[in-house]
């Protein structure tokens, strides 16, 4: 029986207006790797990642998870947990109470589920200080804490270490290195060249909506 798990790009591009973002880009994202995408800003790496999880649409082309077409098929792949950009919390609850009202939408998760995600991710469930006090950095965690509570296959992470500190930093991969232990996929985008060359199994790059392999 074919596995039809993973993540089909075929022929995608995406114009806002006149302005092409994506062009043409073909890619297979498979089980059990973590990939990287290089880009400066505006090179369509945000694009790419949000027509994955059915923030956006193709104008053309195809995007394919676990054998279900984005956008007609399915609208928002279910085994995908994601950041990309900054992640929207409300900021006169605590984290833990921001996690479990994200968590009710879909009812897949329980409380002491989503405290051990806060833990793994180096943030104390019990910590009664408002989002809105947070530091960058714990924002930051508390988002990769969203990501990862439904224990999904397939994580898309746009800039994951950004304000971690060294320490954070570190955490983060460990994490990461272990769920692709685990047989999931990941796809990071990053400027940070560490974390690329520490953590990727194959790099791709984006320059003006072209994608190619760099290794």
């Amino acid at each position: 029986m074919e596995d039809k798990r993973g993540i089909s790009v075929e022929n995608v591009t995406k114009a806002f207006g006149s302005q092409e973002v994506l062009k043409t880009v073909c890619v297979k994202f498979e089980m059990g790797k973590i990939y990287g995408i290089v880009g400066r800003n505006g090179s369509g790496k945000t694009v790419l990642l949000k027509c994955i999880c059915g923030l956006l649409y193709p104008t053309t082309g195809t995007v394919t998870v676990d054998g279900k077409v984005v956008g007609k098929e399915v609208d928002y792949p279910e085994n995908i947990g994601f950041i990309i950009e900054s992640p929207g919390f409300l900021p006169r609850y605590p984290g833990l109470k921001n996690l479990k009202y994200l968590a009710s939408i879909r009812g897949k998760v329980k409380e002491d589920k989503i405290r051990k995600c806060m833990e793994l991710v180096g943030l104390n469930p019990d910590d009664k200080k408002h989002v809105g006090n947070y530091s960058l950095g714990m924002k930051q965690r508390l988002g990769i804490a969203q990501a990862l509570m439904e224990d999904p296959d397939i994580l898309i992470l746009d800039e994951p270490m950004n304000a971690l500190d060294n320490h954070g930093v570190e955490e983060i991969r460990a994490v990461l290195l272990k769920m692709k232990e685990q047989g999931k996929m990941i796809i990071i985008a990053s400027h940070v060249r560490d974390d690329i060359d520490i953590l990727c199994d194959e790099v791709y790059g984006i320059d003006a909506g072209i994608m190619k392999k760099i290794r």
